[in-house]
C-alpha cells in the first residue's frame, strides 16, 4: 500500500506563512511528478503547483511569488512554503504524487488526504 499523508495546516493571520509537508511511504520504487492542489468551499479543486522528480516547478498565477514547492527524494517528501498568505488562500490543500510501486512498472497517481489552510483577514 501506498499512502502520501499531509501534514501542516492551520489558522494563520493574512500576510503570515505556513508549511505544508506531504509524505509518501509504503512499497515504493520512484515518484515522479508531485503537485499540490487546493479546494476552497464552493469552488472546484484548482492545481496550485507542480515539481518534477529533477526539481523543476510551475505554480499557478495567483500563488508565483509567494508559495513555493520543494521535495526531498531521498524522504519521498515534497513541502509547501507559503509566504504573505491572503485570506483568498483559505481552502483545504492536497497532495498528489505520481508513483511506481516496487515491483510495477506502471505509474499511478495517488492523493494524500487534504489539510485545512485557514487565513483571517
Amino acid at each position: 500500500q501506498v499512502q502520501p499523508v499531509v501534514s501542516g495546516g492551520g489558522v494563520v493571520q493574512s500576510g503570515r506563512s505556513l508549511r505544508l509537508t506531504c509524505a509518501a511511504s509504503g512499497t515504493i520504487a520512484s515518484i515522479h511528478t508531485m503537485a499540490w492542489y487546493r479546494q476552497a468551499p464552493g469552488k472546484q479543486r484548482e492545481l496550485v503547483g507542480t515539481i518534477s522528480s529533477s526539481g523543476s516547478t510551475n505554480y499557478a498565477d495567483s500563488v508565483k511569488g509567494r508559495f513555493t514547492i520543494s521535495r526531498d527524494n531521498a524522504k519521498d517528501t515534497m513541502y509547501l512554503q507559503m509566504n504573505s498568505l491572503k485570506p483568498e488562500d483559505t481552502a483545504v490543500y492536497y497532495c498528489k504524487a505520481e508513483i511506481r510501486r516496487s515491483g510495477t512498472l506502471r505509474r499511478d497517481d495517488y492523493w494524500g488526504q487534504g489539510t485545512q489552510v485557514t487565513v483571517s483577514s
